[in-house]
């Protein structure tokens, strides 16, 4: 899997269970999902960067990595509508993704397919186009997250942003890179039980 000029890495097959290392497709520049598939991942010298102990060999002689976590991050994504599919294509046991990186992108909503990872405990968001703060709704359903960033976001200057959150998301360990404190969650529950779980709705996303 490699675009002309590039040298494609050799497939090797790798015995163990265990998880490596993301798999990095981050600073590509690429604007769809599918592109991915014609990409190398990022191989410069790095404790992130796939290693070749990743690559599993496979009968078609495409290689699939052996990883539970994936950085797509700055790029120029507006749609992962098949981001199952180009999963399902570069790793080996797509179900047991858990880690996932999408921030720097160009993201206006949170798609459902990745509820089809339920084994995901941290999920980066941060520095897309999400205006609607229901968004976050969706995650209700990943009930194994326990890290999530969303600031560089439109819905970061919503009224109650961090309280609405974590009252739809009441297991977040961290939430923004800041740990979620018990202050947090009693103003958490503070709102839930003014709001219901609800967006302030009364209030435009650029009042405070």
């Amino acid at each position: 899997m490699s675009k002309k000029g590039k040298t494609t890495a050799q497939p090797v097959v790798d015995a163990s269970n265990k998880s490596s290392s993301p798999l990095s497709f981050s600073f590509k520049g690429i604007s769809k999902m599918e592109e991915f598939t014609d990409e190398e991942p990022r191989t410069a010298p790095s404790a992130r960067s796939p290693k070749a102990s990743q690559i599993l060999n496979q009968i078609d002689g495409s290689p699939k990595y052996r990883t539970n976590a994936i950085r797509l991050n700055n790029n120029t994504l507006s749609d992962i509508g098949n981001f199952g599919e180009v999963v399902e294509q570069l790793l080996s046991q797509p179900s047991a993704l858990s880690w996932i990186d999408l921030s720097f992108n160009s993201l206006a909503t949170i798609d459902e397919v990745l509820l089809q990872y339920p084994n995901v405990t941290v999920l980066y968001l941060h520095a897309n186009s999400i205006t609607k703060l229901s968004e976050v709704d969706k995650l209700a359903k990943l009930e194994k997250l326990k890290s999530l960033t969303l600031h560089g976001n439109p819905i970061e200057s919503a009224k109650g942003y961090r309280e609405y959150v974590l009252s739809i998301l009441p297991q977040l360990k961290t939430f923004d890179f800041s740990g979620v404190t018990k202050s947090d969650r009693a103003r958490a529950t503070s709102w839930k039980q003014i709001y219901g779980n609800k967006p302030h709705s009364k209030k435009k996303l650029n009042e405070t």
